[in-house]
């Protein structure tokens, strides 16, 4: 069902130093902050040749980010993302299957502008898994 790792979210606590230090002390390729509203988040897209990585940063009052941040106060692995062909063909087959769809259960649209969908960790050893349309 999976397939390519799509990228590896990485929540921090100060957006601009995080992106500094993977541009100035990694050498990676550090895009602009993007505002994601309806996720709650500033992400940041940094591009490796065989993934990216997303740093996320709290955007407005709701942010789920926030309170990872709270138990983590310097940050950590938030998530990690696969490609799916198929993201409601997926998401039907994770829930006949007992995997817990967050939110509505229904696809949003994430940073890459492409559907998505958030699996709960406690169904996935500890990790929050996304899955975004290929």
């Amino acid at each position: 069902m999976i397939g390519n790792l799509n990228h590896i979210a990485i929540a921090v606590p100060n957006l601009q130093e995080a992106a500094e230090k993977y541009r100035n002390t990694l050498g990676a390729q550090v895009g602009k902050p993007i505002d994601q509203p309806d996720h709650g988040v500033t992400v940041v897209f940094i591009d490796l040749p065989n993934t990216k990585i997303e740093l996320l940063h709290p955007y407005g009052e709701d942010s789920p980010i926030e309170n990872f941040l709270k138990k983590n106060v310097d940050g950590g692995i938030h998530h990690i993302c696969f490609e799916v062909n198929d993201i409601i063909g997926s998401s039907k087959a994770l829930a006949a299957d007992g995997a817990k769809i967050l939110g509505s259960g229904k696809p949003k649209i994430g940073a890459h502008g492409k559907p998505v969908i958030f699996l709960h960790p406690k169904d996935f050893n500890g990790t929050l898994i996304e899955l975004q349309q290929s």
